[in-house]
């Protein structure tokens, strides 16, 4: 087990790279599956949610190569899914996206219940009910899903709710089926576009990337291909923040504007401006942080119940009273008992809603990341407090943020990687 010490109160300057999208790495390597043939994946973020998903993969007989740093090789020809290490799959939330690329290939096979975030209930009804209109069979296990997928079929989907996940199975498995399927309710994010676009390179036709109707054409056989993995989204909007948090102009490469319009929005109502180029955005510090009246949470093109809690974090240097209104998930709020003990005003109204006031003073503390976006949101915390903090659980962290201590610290933050000693 290892923890961040962090002193802040500084300025940071400098710039500092986004890698590739967590949330489109792990789909698209879950995507692999649907092809016997050599797949090479360039941009892929060096994460622990990536190492977990290569591993699940290679405990079925995926061979694996990397070719360079962030450049992967996969061949799916001898995968298995007997063989499953299971350990890793209850790690990792993301190892559901291996039920409609394995459906696809596979007539009978089960998969175990993922892991992930704590960041309350996350039923998976909206994949079961895609995939059963698919003519997929699932039978919940005491520890594993039985699935049969003999009888699957392409057809009109229409998914529950606007879950990114549910989206990517039912894209992945529609791919390799023949014929016309067409899914409406479809999450629209940047990182299902990226999983569309390697399914089309693949061989599938899909209308409609990027709106909330799918029509996949998909084939018997799809045939391997090369792709680039987009810069991540949450990763450059948490960088921008922790700018906008310690009135620090620093320059944000591989952020995409088109990716974070209402984030930079919102951003601009809390008084910073930006400088946008064609490959990066350069925080233009406020002059005096205004708090904002509501941020409403919202699926994609609004402000991501991912940056939620890096938000949570600027409203606290902010005059004024900020409402937070998330209904994505229960538990988003953890982060906000942690913020209070290093000096925050904020009162939770339930569990979807919380306001924040400032500005206030953060001291350091001891304090411990609760899921991945919380983390981020602390060491923006730790940056902007007075004094010393530690942040215990830091895998949190490194499940979606590469060696963020060393990118940190090339912007002159006092960060370092400790382990622990008991």
């Amino acid at each position: 087990m290892e923890h961040f010490e962090i002193t802040g109160g500084r300025k940071l300057s400098g710039e500092i790279n986004v890698r590739g999208s967590k949330n489109a790495t792990t789909p698209i390597l879950a995507a692999t599956v649907l092809t016997k043939e050599e797949c090479i994946l360039s941009n892929v973020p060096l994460i622990e949610d990536v190492f977990r998903m290569v591993e699940i993969l290679e405990s079925m007989g995926s061979e694996i190569k990397w070719l360079n740093e962030r450049k992967i090789s996969i061949k799916n020809d001898k995968i298995d899914p007997l063989k499953m290490d299971v350990e890793k799959v209850k790690r990792l939330r993301s190892s559901i996206l291996l039920l409609g690329s394995l459906s696809g290939r596979f007539d009978n096979f089960k998969i175990y219940h993922p892991g992930g975030c704590v960041i309350g209930k996350r039923p998976l009804g909206t994949h079961f009910d895609a995939m059963a209109k698919m003519g997929i069979d699932i039978k919940q296990k005491e520890k594993f899903y039985l699935v049969d997928a003999k009888k699957r079929k392409t057809g009109k989907i229409i998914l529950r709710e606007f879950s990114v996940t549910a989206t990517e199975n039912a894209m992945m498995l529609a791919a390799a089926l023949p014929g016309k399927t067409i899914i409406k309710i479809a999450a629209a994010e940047p990182h299902v576009e990226d999983l569309g676009k390697f399914l089309v390179s693949m061989g599938a036709k899909i209308k409609g990337l990027g709106t909330h109707t799918l029509e996949i054409t998909g084939v018997k056989k799809l045939c391997g291909t090369k792709h680039v993995i987009i810069p991540d989204a949450n990763e450059a909007a948490t960088f921008l923040i922790m700018g906008v948090a310690t009135d620090s102009p620093i320059k944000v490469n591989g952020a995409r504007e088109e990716h974070l319009e209402l984030v930079l929005e919102k951003l601009r109502e809390f008084g910073a401006d930006f400088k946008i180029g064609k490959n990066f955005i350069q925080v233009i510090p406020a002059e005096k942080l205004k708090a904002v009246s509501k941020i409403d949470m919202r699926i994609y093109p609004g402000v991501p119940s991912d940056v939620q809690a890096p938000l949570g974090v600027l409203a606290t240097q902010a005059e004024g009273h900020t409402l937070i209104f998330d209904t994505l998930f229960d538990g988003r709020f953890n982060y906000v008992n942690e913020l209070e003990k290093m000096g925050a005003k904020a009162y939770i109204l339930n569990p979807h809603q919380v306001v924040i006031s400032g500005p206030t003073k953060l001291h350091g503390n001891g304090t411990k990341s609760f899921d991945l976006r919380a983390g981020a949101s602390l060491i923006i915390a730790a940056l902007v407090a007075e004094g010393k903090t530690v942040i215990e659980d830091i895998y949190q962290v490194d499940r979606g943020y590469e060696k963020i201590e060393e990118r940190l610290q090339k912007l002159g933050a006092e960060i370092k990687r400790l382990r622990n000693t008991k």
